[in-house]
């Protein structure tokens, strides 16, 4: 579950992103890819636009001041670390109430449907109950981890019957390895 937000905090030093996707065969039959060709063998197989996302810095900073409250509620009544919850939510949605991802995760903290009746959360779109039911998860992963951040939040990515199957460590996941990295950079941010 990749998300927008991932994506935007290991790119604010830049202005524009443009990610084309390059394809070279070598001799041997093996099959290369990359965004950056080291020579003019490699073809373009995907081209993007550019994307601006300096655009989107002054709304991550206006709704994270217009859920703050909401926020620390949550933290004080679940006993949650509010610097923990501002990383998750700008890592899972950059404060964005509306945002769906393409596993069907919904609103600031990208609750799936069962994690979300699991909570008893009826409306994911509604903050209140979405960083409720999101909060209270996220507690209960703190306690089957034992209160290590690392473990709580690469179960709130890949699920923690994922990280029980890794034998209690950091699923060797691409998105999920960088998800704690960008989360637990924005919770040391925060501090």
């Amino acid at each position: 579950m990749m998300k927008c937000a991932v994506i935007l905090a290991s790119l604010l030093i830049s202005n524009e992103v443009q990610a084309d996707i390059y394809k070279f065969i070598s001799n041997d039959g093996r099959i290369y890819y990359t965004d950056k060709p080291k020579n003019s063998l490699y073809k373009r197989i995907i081209r993007t636009r550019p994307i601006n996302y300096s655009a989107a810095l002054p709304y991550i900073g206006t709704n994270k001041k217009k859920f703050a409250d909401l926020i620390a509620e949550a933290a004080n009544r679940h006993q949650v670390d509010v610097r923990l919850l501002h990383a998750v939510i700008q890592a899972e949605s950059a404060y964005d109430a509306g945002a769906i991802s393409s596993a069907g995760a919904v609103g600031l903290m990208q609750l799936m449907p069962d994690t979300a009746r699991r909570y008893g959360v009826n409306n994911r779109n509604d903050p209140v109950q979405n960083i409720d039911g999101g909060t209270h998860y996220l507690k209960d992963l703190l306690r089957m981890f034992n209160s290590n951040l690392n473990l709580a939040v690469a179960a709130y990515n890949a699920g923690e019957n994922a990280v029980i199957r890794y034998n209690r460590s950091i699923p060797p996941y691409p998105e999920t390895q960088n998800y704690v990295k960008t989360v637990m950079s924005l919770y040391y941010k925060h501090s």
